[in-house]
């Protein structure tokens, strides 16, 4: 029970310097180039992030479709669809520090980063160490 207390503690600690940062390069960008222009900024940024989320999803799913019909696990295809829904997410949120790491999540030759330390912490779960007891731990006895 302490470990999930101290997981949410930092979970909530991030989530305040998050919004702290944000909300602080979201006030340097509309010293720069105004409040209008900002909202507008942040505005296209959603749309964009929102029309590129649907269509590397899309090439995401057609991958795993591929994948599963030739009889291979869609693993690499599923990690990819969840760097796309986390980057589609980020881009619309508003803000800029979460638009620049939704965009890295988006593009493919920066999705790799993620794809692998997504890889390593789901083999780090199914070994049954790092933060598993959240989502396997019943199945292993856990409480």
């Amino acid at each position: 029970m302490k470990r999930r207390g101290r997981v949410l503690q930092t979970i909530v600690l991030a989530v305040i310097v998050a919004a702290v940062l944000e909300i602080g390069g979201i006030m340097i960008v509309s010293h720069w180039i105004g409040g209008a222009a900002t909202f507008g900024l942040m505005l296209a940024t959603a749309v964009a992030g929102a029309l590129a989320a649907r269509s590397e999803g899309r090439k995401a799913l057609t991958e795993a479709k591929r994948q599963m019909q030739t009889g291979q696990p869609p693993g690499r295809a599923i990690l990819d669809g969840l760097c796309i829904l986390g980057g589609g997410l980020l881009l619309m949120l508003p803000g800029f520090i979460s638009d620049l790491v939704g965009l890295t999540l988006l593009l493919p030759p920066t999705r790799l980063f993620y794809r692998q330390l997504l890889l390593r912490w789901l083999e780090k779960v199914m070994r049954g160490g790092g933060s598993g007891p959240f989502i396997i731990g019943k199945w292993q006895g856990r409480h």
